[in-house]
C-alpha cells in the first residue's frame, strides 16, 4: 500500500462561538489538495447517549405492527362446571375434562399477546435530534473514537476523510479499490469482507442468510454518484440530503468511518447552516 495519507490543518478559531477544524482534501491519486473548513458540528462535543437515543427513535419507526389473531386459542366448545365439584375452574372441552382456552392451557389463548394498536415508535425532540446529528458527525473526526469501533485506520490519517469531487464519477469497484488502497483505507474494506459469516439462529430461514460487518460510510453530493463503492465489502454510499444519525452511527455507536466529497461538504455546511437535519 502507499503510505499517502490525507493530511490536516491546525485548528482556527472560528470567532467566540468555537473552532473550526480544517482538513486537507485529498486527490483520486492520494496527494493532499485544497484545504477545507469543515462546519461547526465537527467541534461539539460527542454524546454518545444522545446518539443512541435517536438511532433507536429511528429504528423503532421501521418495526412493523404485529400481533395475534382476536381468536387465537377461543375456536374451542368449552364449559364450566361450577363451584364445588373439587376441581380447578379452568373451562373445559365439553363432555370432557380437558382443559381448553384459558391461558393456562394447552392451545388456549395467549395471556399477555402482542397488539397491533401498541404504539412502539420512540419520540425525540427535535433539538435532541439535530444535536444527536452534530454529536454523530464530531465522532468521525475523532481518531480514538473511530478506531475503537473497529475499523482499521492508519494513526497518521486525519479525519474525517474529504476527497476531491471526481470521486462522484467513480463507477467501478476496481477504480474504489485502487483509490482506497492508496489512501490506505482499503484494509477496512478487507475486514469486512474477512469477517463476513453465516448468521447464526433462525434469522437465516427469513432472508437474513449472512452478517455483513459495517465500514466506509461514502457522502455524495447527489444520488446516483460513486456508484463503484457499491460493491464493496460493508460500504455504504449515501446522497448528502439522507444523511442521518444512522448512518453515521450504526447501531447506536458512533465513530464511523466516513468519506465526503468536496462537494458533499459544501452541501452538508448549507444543510446545518439552514438548521435542516
Amino acid at each position: 500500500m502507499s503510505a499517502a495519507k490525507p493530511t490536516a490543518g491546525s485548528p482556527t478559531p472560528a470567532g467566540p462561538s468555537g473552532a473550526a477544524h480544517r482538513v486537507r482534501a485529498v486527490t483520486l491519486e492520494g496527494s493532499p489538495g485544497a484545504t477545507v473548513t469543515l462546519p461547526l458540528a465537527f467541534s461539539v462535543p460527542v454524546r454518545p447517549d444522545l446518539i443512541r437515543r435517536a438511532v433507536l427513535a429511528a429504528q423503532s419507526h421501521r418495526v412493523q405492527p404485529h400481533g395475534t389473531a382476536p381468536m387465537a386459542g377461543l375456536r374451542h366448545s368449552v364449559e364450566w362446571s361450577g363451584k364445588g365439584k373439587g376441581v380447578a375452574r379452568t373451562p373445559r372441552l365439553m363432555d370432557s375434562m380437558r382443559g381448553a382456552q384459558a391461558p393456562n392451557t394447552v392451545g388456549g389463548r395467549p395471556a399477555h399477546p402482542p397488539r397491533v394498536e401498541s404504539l412502539v415508535g420512540k419520540k425525540i425532540n427535535v433539538k435532541e435530534r439535530k444535536g444527536a446529528f452534530a454529536a454523530a458527525l464530531a465522532a468521525t473526526r475523532d481518531l480514538k473514537i473511530v478506531r475503537a469501533r473497529g475499523h482499521r485506520v492508519d494513526e497518521a490519517t486525519h479525519l474525517p476523510v474529504v476527497v476531491e469531487d471526481p470521486i462522484e464519477t467513480v463507477d467501478s469497484s476496481k477504480t474504489a479499490s485502487e483509490f482506497l488502497e492508496r489512501l490506505g483505507l482499503l484494509e477496512d474494506v478487507v475486514r469486512a469482507r474477512e469477517g463476513t459469516h453465516i448468521r447464526a439462529g433462525r434469522g437465516k430461514r427469513r432472508g437474513r442468510l449472512r452478517r455483513e460487518p459495517t465500514s466506509l460510510l461514502v457522502v455524495t453530493s447527489a444520488p446516483g454518484k460513486a456508484l463503484g463503492f457499491r460493491n464493496l465489502a460493508g460500504v455504504d454510499v449515501v446522497p448528502i440530503g439522507r444523511l442521518g444519525t444512522e448512518d453515521l452511527a450504526p447501531g447506536g455507536d458512533p465513530g464511523r468511518l466516513t468519506i465526503f466529497s468536496h462537494a458533499a461538504m459544501t452541501a452538508l455546511t448549507v444543510r446545518l447552516e439552514g438548521g435542516v437535519e
